[in-house]
């Protein structure tokens, strides 16, 4: 059985979503997204979703730049592909709207953070990360 290079699931072209929100487990995913892109030839597109846009979104554009720079990526394009405004949700319904964006444009694969640590956490923080994972949807790379 061979791996996931040889099984040609994995293509130059392909187009890789890397949703952060700010948190430290979003910004090791963001690292781990510029390393595939990076290695695979992706694309790599980074959202937000957030209900009111102000300095914490620039401040969060600012961290996902040097992050860029720091993988060496070019950071002279828009760093954040896309600011999605919404109502504050629980983060199973983040996870939703994550698969929603997936479908729209067509992603190859997803890579996230997981917040949640022990089944409190994991209730609490994880479930963006779970609903997305177990739609099976898109392949998923979750980052602790």
């Amino acid at each position: 059985m061979g791996n996931a290079y040889s099984a040609g699931l994995w293509n130059a072209g392909m187009e890789i979503l890397v949703p952060v929100d700010g948190s430290d487990c979003s910004m090791r995913a963001l690292h781990v997204a510029t390393q595939l892109a990076t290695g695979l030839d992706a694309t790599l597109d980074i959202v937000h979703f957030t209900d009111s846009p102000g300095a914490d979104t620039e401040h969060l554009k600012e961290r996902v730049s040097e992050v860029l720079e720091d993988e060496g990526m070019d950071t002279e394009t828009e760093v954040i592909g896309d600011v999605r405004l919404s109502n504050i949700k629980a983060s199973d319904q983040v996870g939703k709207d994550i698969l929603e964006l997936v479908e729209e444009r067509g992603y190859d694969h997803v890579v996230m953070g997981h917040h949640g640590t022990g089944r409190i956490g994991k209730f609490l923080l994880g479930s963006a990360a779970n609903t997305v994972s177990k739609a099976g949807e898109v392949p998923t790379t979750i980052v602790p």
